[in-house]
């Protein structure tokens, strides 16, 4: 084993993670974010990282099935957490889930950096026990900036994956 590059060993970490349903054991220093774990040292690009400030939402994973914005969390704050990055959502050459095809039938989408992150803001609404309020579904979103899209489009692609997942139908 090497030794950490820093003058003060303990300053490194042990953590041990799932990641899209992997485990995951690594030696990280304690001011290592979330978001410089995922993409620097297992190289999942997905996660975007936007303003670094929490403001944007385009760096939001699911920590235990909650968004959680990964450039304000550390990594070594998610010890044992089971985390899923927007590359968990569906296989190379798989299926979309009915989150990814509400976005696609949608154009919930332009550019795609905010993609991600409303994807898997998405993705933990449809998952919740019960449909969320159309206030819920608004609050969640509100955490996101998009520079290209107006809105209009993610909402309507919100709704859809809802309907599909809770059998409701909505106006749109």
């Amino acid at each position: 084993m090497t030794t950490p590059p820093l003058a003060e060993p303990s300053a490194w970490h042990s953590v041990a993670l799932t990641v899209n349903g992997n485990s995951v054991t690594a030696q990280v220093e304690s001011r290592l974010l979330l978001s410089d774990f995922l993409r620097d040292r297992l190289r999942l690009t997905g996660t975007h990282a936007g303003c670094e400030h929490g403001v944007c939402g385009s760096c939001t994973v699911l920590v235990d099935g909650a968004p959680v914005r990964s450039c304000l969390t550390f990594a070594v704050q998610c010890e044992g957490a089971d985390i899923r990055t927007v590359e968990s959502l569906a296989p190379d050459d798989g299926p979309l889930t009915p989150v990814q095809q509400a976005f696609h039938e949608r154009h919930g989408m332009q550019c795609g950096y905010c993609t991600p992150g409303f994807l898997m803001t998405a993705t933990a609404l449809t998952e919740a026990g019960a449909r969320p309020s159309a206030k819920e579904v608004a609050d969640a979103l509100t955490g996101h900036l998009c520079r290209c899209t107006g809105y209009r489009n993610i909402r309507r692609a919100v709704t859809q994956a809802l309907d599909a997942q809770f059998g409701e139908e909505s106006p749109r």
